[in-house]
């Protein structure tokens, strides 16, 4: 299956949101500004998403074959299992509003910007889910993101683009030789089926990430993940 692209995604930034998400007082100067920062972001935002489904061609012990291109990680390879298809994606704040923040010399609107552009990403990856639930009715999900463990590391982010195509030319990701994306508000990762749920968080000890979904558990690596002999 080819590519889909998913580009008519509406976004309006809620100012009252970003009023409170950066602490912005009521009936100061401020709120003026971060309205006008919002106006000129919403007339050139263009958030967008990219995605395919994909087949397992093969498994090993601690690999899968994903429509002929090769990841390697044990984890990956036992939480799909039970599944004979998932669905590769990159999403994006779009390179219009990356474009449009780089203009931005002021250390406090450059900060608001980077917010907006946050924002911008989780539009693009939520009209994504909506998405998939809509075609294809795939259940409960879980994902995993390239770099997000040890185990799987960010290198693969050059399989996941090969195996989606070409990114850059699709939504306008462009994936570095360091293998970060630009823009940098984009995420990519691969979504499947799951009864049991996953979270890259179950299996991450860092223990001041403001992101953390889900507690770390020690055990569970050696519980479903570790290669026995």
């Amino acid at each position: 299956m080819t590519s889909i692209v998913l580009d008519e995604i509406p976004f309006q930034p809620d100012v009252a949101l970003l009023q409170e998400r950066l602490r912005i007082r009521p009936g100061t100067s401020y709120v003026g500004r971060l309205e006008r920062l919002v106006s000129d972001a919403a007339a050139v935002a263009r958030p967008k998403a990219l995605y395919k489904v994909a087949l397992i061609d093969d498994k090993g012990d601690d690999y899968v074959v994903l429509d002929g291109v090769r990841f390697d990680s044990r984890v990956l390879r036992v939480n799909l299992e039970p599944v004979h298809r998932v669905f590769p994606y990159v999403a994006t704040c779009g390179r219009e509003l990356h474009d449009w923040a780089e203009t931005i010399d002021d250390m406090l609107l450059r900060f608001w910007a980077d917010t907006v552009n946050e924002l911008a990403l989780r539009s693009a990856r939520d009209t994504l889910d909506a998405h998939l639930v809509e075609r294809y009715q795939p259940g409960q999900t879980a994902t995993m993101n390239p770099g997000s463990l040890g185990e799987w590391p960010l290198q693969q982010q050059r399989a996941l683009f090969k195996l989606l195509g070409d990114p850059h030319a699709a939504i306008g990701v462009q994936l570095l030789s360091s293998c970060l994306m630009v823009p940098q508000k984009s995420v990519s990762g691969i979504q499947f089926s799951t009864q049991e749920g996953f979270f890259n968080c179950q299996l991450c000890p860092r223990g001041d990430c403001p992101g953390r979904r889900a507690p770390y558990d020690a055990e569970l690596y050696d519980k479903k993940y570790r290669l026995t002999a």
